[in-house]
């Protein structure tokens, strides 16, 4: 290379970090704009971290992670434990406090894994349901599978048992390749 094009090319390299630099400190938010760049979701969902919520809510049912439903939607829930979906599930108020503000403070929007990710874009401006089932997400990518396999299969009973057919479902991965749905074995897409 040339002296002269040594020099241009060393100028056009100072001019390009300089304005990057310039680029990067106007930032409004305060985020480096090559941030996301590198930031990635954790895969799945995180795991149940609650030994508290696992005791008085797993007892009855499967501990859904708090990041498959938006933090309005467990606040609802947790806010009308008397009709629990027909139950009664009250809790004295300091477990009610407890379990509420573990499931707020990891619900889907305010966590960064790639499934309550996918929860929250594909639900958009919908309104938020009560039920996971109801996500439009979940809906999605449970409609192929037959209703008959689900709900009418005594081991499954419902799309709401979810470590029915996904075999890690309580560490927190809900991959399509690891479902297998008792009586009829893995299902692929």
């Amino acid at each position: 290379m040339k002296p002269k094009h040594k020099m241009i090319a060393a100028i056009l390299t100072v001019a390009l970090l300089a304005t990057a630099g310039l680029a990067q400190s106007d930032d409004d938010d305060g985020t480096p704009w090559f941030q996301s760049w590198f930031d990635k979701a954790k895969p799945g969902i995180d795991p149940v971290g609650s030994q508290r919520y696992v005791e008085e809510c797993g007892s009855c049912h499967f501990p859904y992670q708090p990041g498959l439903l938006p933090a309005p939607s467990w606040e609802k829930i947790m806010g009308s434990l008397d009709d629990h979906f027909g139950e009664n599930a009250e809790l004295d108020e300091g477990d009610r406090k407890t379990i509420q503000n573990y499931l707020l403070n990891n619900a889907a929007g305010r966590v960064n894994y790639g499934l309550s990710n996918k929860l929250m874009a594909a639900q958009r401006e919908r309104p938020l349901p009560l039920r996971i089932t109801e996500m439009r997400y979940f809906a999605y990518e449970h409609s192929e599978i037959p209703k008959e396999l689900v709900q009418e299969n005594p081991k499954v009973r419902s799309f709401s048992n979810c470590d029915s057919c996904h075999q890690r479902a309580k560490r927190g991965l809900y991959d399509e390749h690891d479902v297998r749905i008792p009586g009829f074995g893995r299902w692929d897409d």
